[in-house]
């Protein structure tokens, strides 16, 4: 696509670039004493919020791309949804469409499977064990397995990778009991062995992202492949064990475990075997899909003997990197981003954030790609993220994101910059309140010098958040009340939260209004908008600008 955008009078440009900041995790919430963006000290963030244009917009659901409104939002998606100026289908949806169609079945990848486990072969799934739909859903695991019994797998090995962040922090039970009643059920019922192999909580095993600690693949990899690991009888087992060890210690950080018996692990991979990694997200996949996929020497850690195996990804987690080779989903084709049309417009880009969210402002902001759109006109900066828990240094790299944005603001050579911070959305999954508020303050003493610095390059700034979090710090049942546990703690939150977000503009001598007509609008209406700001008519197939 080489569709250049053509001038708008509408608005005029300021003079100054304009800065785009997406405050991550800080929705806004009830307000209330478990609300830590209204518990926090937001002295700059509540006066943009009155004084400057400023509305609530949609982050979930339907909004950007998911199956229902029941449905949180979360960084992919909402970075997905501002790239690309209008509603994609997203991974949930698609894998609900191709299970639904039985076209998941009909894949290349699946079929491999099916070849290899009807030579004797074990099919081993891994992949996030819950129903908080942002990374993976137990459904679609379960569909998988029955379809491996109504094809007559003869062994299937389920790595289970533990939640508590994108639900309850300590559910995992829930999702292993029904996952065991299920195998229990299938093994009843036909000459066939299923069952848990493996597993670990999320942030500890497996699923590391951006090259943040490979250590994470590394440990997944021993407990997966190769069977080592601290053994149980089964996973509840090993949940059990765990938590009596560490009491108050959260699904995700719960250690890797292998399901063993008589000393040996049950599930072990060995030659002629096939793997499936059922998560739809790819962020935390591309990681442990290159440790399967590399050919040779692999530097990121000792693999030790790799068997013989054919692997598959739920969907393609990277398209540029075509990683991985073998996937069941086709994914969203998300062209005609903002920033491939600014690159073919000849309007220079700086994006920059910490890694915990660098590829959000690059990879998911450019529709799943991984490369620019034009090397001469884009910079892209990584600020290298800390390898210490977020609840003990809430301010993550917050001040050195700022330092150089404002550098980059006063040298003037991008007329478009982008930036994340990720500490509303990255402490508020600990499900630490005093941290989180102490992460939404450090955010707003951000936005102040960068206001500062947008008055004196006569620039604009556009704030906004992707999804919610660190607004609801504490699980509510049906009607919105807090709940709390038997001795008066309360029930900790520690994923997304469904709340409209913010999206505000300022412009030192321009008081801008935003539209009233659109109620429903949200991350997807942002892309036409920031057109506009640049000066620019949005194309006819983005969603509405919200500029009145």
């Amino acid at each position: 696509m080489k569709e250049k955008l053509s001038p708008s009078s509408r608005i005029s440009p300021s003079s100054g670039p304009l800065l785009f900041v997406v405050m991550d995790g800080i929705g806004i919430g009830q307000k209330d004493e478990w609300d830590a963006v209204f518990a926090a000290r937001t002295p700059t963030l509540d006066w943009l919020m009155s004084s400057a244009a400023c509305r609530s917009i949609r982050a979930k659901g339907t909004a950007v791309g998911l199956p229902s409104d029941a449905d949180m939002g979360n960084s992919e998606v909402g970075h997905n949804a501002l790239g690309a100026g209008r509603v994609i289908e997203q991974g949930a949806k698609l894998v609900n469409k191709a299970i639904e169609t039985g076209s998941i079945f009909k894949s290349a990848a699946w079929r491999t499977a099916a070849e290899r486990c009807g030579r004797g072969g074990a099919l081993h799934f891994i992949g996030l064990l819950s129903d908080g739909n942002v990374h993976s859903h137990q459904d679609h695991l379960h569909a998988l397995i029955e379809q491996a019994a109504k094809e007559g797998f003869p062994r299937v090995c389920i790595h289970t990778l533990l939640d508590g962040r994108d639900v309850p922090e300590t559910s995992a039970l829930i999702y292993i009991e029904k996952l065991e009643a299920l195998l229990a059920r299938l093994n009843a019922s036909g000459n066939r062995i299923f069952r848990i192999a493996s597993g670990g909580g999320r942030m500890i095993t497996t699923m590391d992202r951006y090259g943040a600690d490979w250590r994470i693949v590394e440990r997944g990899w021993n407990a997966h492949v190769h069977g080592i690991g601290r053994g149980f009888s089964s996973a509840r087992e090993a949940i059990e064990t765990f938590r009596a060890e560490k009491t108050g210690i959260a699904d995700q950080f719960l250690p890797p475990f292998v399901v063993s018996e008589g000393g040996k692990p049950v599930g072990a991979m060995h030659d002629g075997d096939a793997v499936i990694f059922y998560n739809f997200r790819g962020d935390r996949a591309l990681e442990i899909s290159q440790a399967f996929e590399a050919k040779g020497a692999f530097d990121k850690f000792d693999r030790g003997k790799v068997p013989d195996l054919s692997y598959s990804g739920m969907t393609l987690y990277d398209g540029d990197l075509k990683i991985p080779n073998s996937y069941l989903v086709p994914p969203p084709e998300i062209d005609r981003t903002i920033s491939e049309y600014l690159a073919n417009t000849g309007v220079t880009q700086y994006a920059m954030s910490e890694t915990q969210k660098f590829g959000h402002v690059t990879y998911f902001w450019n529709g799943n790609r991984s490369g620019k759109f034009d090397e001469k006109s884009e910079t892209y900066e990584e600020i290298l993220s800390d390898r210490v828990p977020f609840e003990q240094r809430p301010w993550m790299k917050a001040a050195e994101i700022t330092d150089r944005t404002i550098e980059v603001l006063r040298a003037g050579s991008h007329r478009f910059i982008r930036i994340n911070y990720a500490n509303g959305d990255m402490v508020g999954h600990s499900g630490d309140m005093n941290a989180t508020v102490v992460a939404v303050e450090t955010v707003d003493l951000c936005l102040a010098r960068l206001r500062a610095a947008i008055d004196q390059v006569d620039g604009t700034l556009v704030a906004l958040a992707d999804h919610g979090n660190a607004d609801d710090m504490i699980e509510r049942d049906g009607k919105g009340r807090p709940k709390f546990n038997p001795d008066s703690s309360p029930v900790r939150r520690t994923s997304h939260s469904l709340n409209p977000v913010p999206f505000i503009i300022y412009r030192p001598k321009q008081l801008l209004s935003l539209r009233k007509d659109l109620p429903q609008a949200g991350l997807t209406n942002v892309a036409a908008t920031v057109l506009e700001l640049l000066g620019f008519q949005p194309p006819a197939h983005y969603e509405p600008s919200m500029l009145d």
